[in-house]
């Protein structure tokens, strides 16, 4: 597979959270940090995503915003 999104970053989910709708997946990537996505229930389930899985979080994006206090 390839994409052209240059942000993928590998990790392991440690966390599934189904909804109705959606579905909360936690990713541990290195140095323990975690990734949380918002995905369709759907998607969840066509994955096949379950705890101890590695995947790629994969994040293309237009802008990012910053803030500060």
């Amino acid at each position: 597979m390839k994409l052209s999104a240059r942000n993928q970053i590998k990790g392991k989910v440690v966390k599934v959270t189904p909804g109705v709708v959606n579905s909360e997946v936690i990713i541990e990537i290195a140095g323990g940090q975690q990734i949380v996505s918002i995905i369709t229930k759907t998607s969840a389930e066509s994955l096949n995503l379950a705890v101890g899985k590695p995947v790629y979080a994969v994040i293309k994006s237009s802008e990012v915003m910053i803030a500060i206090d």
